[in-house]
């Protein structure tokens, strides 16, 4: 079976090295295309197999399974343009929050799925967030299914918890590097260690939290536990957590769903253009 990409940004160039790495297709099997095609022939240099189209079209000519990987509001339009060309045989695959799969069915003909990626799925690990259609068949679901076990661990999702679920599993990654890279600057601003020596630090140290809990040894509050001893330095620090971060993590979902409302409401226009 035939995949296709249409958009080789930041998300879908992830996936298609995420697929590679993962053995999940060969690259005969890979049909790509870009606005600026200059960013495909470039993926194309690492996987020459791979075949660059020069359309949006082409790509649907030779691909059954196609993903969308372009910017939300974008994709209506996209969508608008590819649906003369699709046949029952098609699989629509979005990789964006804000437009449902029951709207991705209004706009084609075909059967339709939503995938929302995670950057550690380069690394193959993390999760993958999916919600099918009722009008994808079942082959399609295991096909879309195989290729995602390939990359990270598939978790089906139902359409009210989209959004908290995108900021756990995708968004999660750059909230907690950005925590990281704060606990390095504080680190160099108080003491005497260089950032490199508290970049090694840091970064050997979220790798093997990560290892604790993939192997099940803690917890999240077991964890805890363990490090910290009751009137010791760690506790003290906690203390100092418990004081300053507060509502963070509230107001921080609290903008990620005001921003996602935004975002579902311009697209809801854009759609009722295109039918009207």
């Amino acid at each position: 079976m035939n995949i296709g990409f249409i958009g080789t940004g930041n998300m879908g160039t992830i996936l298609i090295e995420s697929f590679m790495n993962g053995n999940a297709v060969k690259q005969e099997q890979l049909f790509i295309t870009n606005r600026t095609l200059e960013k495909a022939y470039n993926i194309q240099k690492r996987y020459p197999n791979i075949h660059v189209m020069p359309t949006n079209e082409e790509v649907v000519k030779h691909a059954t399974i196609v993903f969308i990987c372009t910017k939300p509001l974008h994709m209506p339009d996209v969508l608008k343009q590819l649906r003369p060309h699709l046949t029952d045989h098609h699989c629509i695959v979005s990789i964006t929050s804000p437009i449902s799969v029951q709207q991705l069915e209004s706009l084609v003909p075909c059967s339709v799925a939503r995938v929302i990626p995670s950057i550690t799925n380069r690394a193959l690990a993390g999760s993958t967030l999916i919600t099918v259609s009722e009008r994808c068949t079942e082959a399609d679901r295991t096909t879309i299914e195989h290729l995602f076990r390939s990359i990270s661990r598939p978790i089906y999702i139902d359409e009210p918890i989209t959004r908290i679920a995108s900021d756990l599993a995708s968004c999660g990654p750059a909230f907690f590097s950005y925590l990281i890279q704060k606990f390095i600057d504080a680190a160099v601003q108080q003491t005497p260690i260089t950032r490199e020596q508290a970049t090694t630090l840091a970064t050997h140290m979220i790798i093997g939290l990560g290892a604790l809990l993939e192997q099940q040894l803690y917890t999240l509050p077991t964890l805890q536990e363990k490090v910290c001893v009751k009137g010791g330095i760690t506790g003290a620090g906690i203390e100092v957590l418990e004081k300053e971060v507060g509502d963070l993590f509230v107001h921080i979902f609290q903008k990620t769903h005001e921003k996602f409302y935004e975002e579902t409401e311009k697209v809801r226009q854009q759609i009722d253009n295109i039918r009207d």
